[in-house]
């Protein structure tokens, strides 16, 4: 996984592939470089490290006016200089960047021969050897032979000296998309690293292959340019320390962003105009399947919850990574809903298209309008939460458990939910902005408890029914950003194994809606106290004595929408965590933000 970027006009292309990289970064971040054309053929830069490294070292006289670059998730070898992409070919006249991983490329080194001397320990420059070898002059006819040999994912991007007014990219399973300028062409693999210089962008399909010249670009099929919903402005981090910080205060203007002109008050109930589900297909409908990797897959968890109690529908969520592999049966009665904020998760697309080869039926939530999920799902819902530049998810994770409360208001309002419920849930969603804002506030105290994590080896997250959603998303975000271990369990599980590990170095989260399984969770508290675990409990309950160390009450809400709200401080308690530890809050380690390998 990685992030590529490309420039082919007439200005220098290594300050503008150096930007794009620093844009990219959250792609990738454990190797950089970049190759130019210029007079004297085609030159490399690379290096470990951040894009900050390559750029400290670029050579001042660095010249060409067509390049490509990459910023690096190890696949294949571990990060070095020798790793970092571009990889060259035998000659030094093609060089290359790759997003994928070649599934063949044990094979593939076999079929170059001994006479070939490989660099480096990566997949991708057993590709830029056989582009070499073809026996055609002409690039892109030379980089299709070569591609015909290749089993697996990716995105790539190529240059020759020999051709030197022109890109030649081509797409299998990775995302690239090629930017529109004036007199000037760009390739990227997200968005992000070209918004400075265009909003007109092209999306290339699976199996598309582009040349890309400084004035046009051509493909087999034509391919309509497109508009970019996100500004240059959104990639920037203000006076926020980290993005993670400024993303979490994002989020009460995101849930407006996400609910506007979809509330229907005259019928009470959601008007999301891309489900394009008629009522009859609604009430035909017997269940929800939710799939999902990561925080998408804490969310549909959320979703399947809701579902159930609006709706009244069967509902689960389910790992897209397993899915496919378990030979799933496909129902024509039952709706999957495939999750991913950047749309391009590898494990998710697969399990979408594997639902489609067997006649289901799938919409997509998504964040990022013209990815591939979003283009593979006949129907869905866009996010609008703008670019989340932070690896770990947030206001992503909140506008994808709004997305769910809209369509399971839809749904229900078609099958059991009366009017006055549908109002209920409405008036929710309409003040959960403000309570968002509310519970922000909280931050103060929350850097404070942050100091009983700061100082732990590992730490449990519990809660039942609506709580333990929230405690799933809690663990995951700790240990992705502050690297203290986190595991989290329904409350009712942890005597059931887990309280072997409890002890007074051990810290407990409990997640305790005001509901009506309060008093368990306060057995649960009462059983930690008694192995002398700390305990920090979050709770929407205005009052209350739970007998622990800490206690962080946010605003109230709807039942239903308990989850978003207790998930922010949870959401800081990992940020403010990471800070104490020092921790590289926006980029953790061995972490990319888009999984597009398998």
């Amino acid at each position: 996984m990685c992030g590529i970027v490309g420039y082919v006009g007439p200005a220098p292309a290594a300050p503008i592939l150096v930007e794009g990289l620093h844009r990219l970064e959250y792609r990738g971040y454990d190797s950089a470089g970049i190759a130019v054309l210029g007079t004297s053929g085609v030159r490399v830069h690379k290096r470990q490290g951040r894009v900050g490294d390559l750029a400290a070292t670029l050579p001042k006289r660095f010249a060409g006016r067509v390049g490509i670059g990459h910023t690096r998730w190890a696949t294949h070898g571990e990060p070095s200089d020798a790793n970092a992409h571009p990889h060259v070919d035998a000659t030094g006249r093609i060089a290359l960047v790759h997003n994928g991983i070649i599934e063949n490329a044990t094979e593939l080194r076999t079929r170059l021969g001994a006479d070939v001397v490989l660099r480096s320990e990566t997949d991708t420059e057993v590709l830029a050897h056989l582009i070499g070898m073809q026996p055609t002059d002409v690039l892109e006819d030379a980089v299709r032979a070569a591609l015909d040999l290749v089993e697996g994912a990716y995105a790539i991007a190529v240059v020759s000296s020999s051709q030197p007014d022109r890109i030649v990219v081509a797409r299998n399973g990775g995302p690239v998309l090629l930017g529109i300028g004036d007199g000037e062409m760009f390739v990227a693999s997200d968005a992000s690293a070209i918004v400075r210089h265009t909003d007109q962008v092209v999306h290339l399909d699976d199996g598309d292959l582009a040349v890309v010249r400084a004035d046009s670009f051509t493909t087999a099929n034509p391919k309509p340019a497109v508009r970019l919903e996100i500004g240059a402005a959104t990639a920037d981090r203000g006076a926020h320390p980290h993005f993670m910080h400024k993303e979490i205060h994002e989020q009460p203007a995101v849930v407006e962003r996400a609910l506007r002109g979809r509330i229907d008050h005259r019928f009470a109930t959601a008007h999301l105009g891309g489900i394009d589900l008629s009522p009859r297909d609604v009430l035909a409908l017997r269940r929800v399947k939710i799939l999902g990797c990561g925080s998408a897959l804490y969310a549909g968890l959320y979703g399947a919850r809701t579902i159930e109690r609006l709706a009244r529908i069967p509902a689960d969520a389910e790992p897209a990574s397993e899915f496919r592999y378990r030979n799933p049966i496909i129902e024509p009665d039952t709706l999957y809903v495939a999750v991913s904020q950047s749309g391009e998760t590898f494990d998710t697309l697969a399990a979408v298209q594997e639902v489609q080869r067997k006649g289901g039926t799938v919409v997509g939530i998504v964040n990022t309008p013209g990815s591939t999920i979003a283009r593979e799902c006949p129907s869905g819902i866009y996010l609008h939460a703008g670019l989340e530049v932070s690896v770990t998810s947030t206001k992503t994770f909140t506008a994808t458990c709004v997305a769910f409360a809209l369509l399971a208001l839809q749904l229900g309002r078609v099958r059991d939910l009366g009017p006055m419920d549908g109002a209920r849930v409405i008036d929710g969603l309409a003040s959960l902005p403000e309570s968002l804002a509310a519970t922000l506030q909280l931050e103060p105290e929350v850097n404070a408890v942050a100091e009983l994590l700061a100082g732990a080896q590992s730490a449990f997250f519990v809660g039942r029914g609506a709580g333990h959603v929230a405690a799933l998303e809690g663990a995951q975000k700790l240990k992705e950003v502050s690297y203290v271990h986190a595991e989290a369990y329904p409350a009712s599980e942890l005597k059931h194994g887990p309280l072997a590990l409890v002890d007074e170095h051990t810290p407990s989260v409990v997640v305790m809606p005001d509901d009506e399984l309060w008093d368990k969770s306060a057995s649960t508290i009462a059983e930690i106290r008694a192995r002398r675990g700390p305990v920090i409990v979050v709770t929407d309950a205005a009052d209350g004595r739970v007998g622990a160390d800490a206690v962080l009450r946010v605003a109230r809400t709807i039942p239903e929408l308990a989850p978003v709200v207790l998930g922010v401080p949870l959401q800081l308690l990992a940020y403010h965590t990471a800070v104490r530890l020092g921790r590289d809050v926006d980029q953790p380690r061995n972490l990319a933000k888009s999984v597009t390998v398998e």
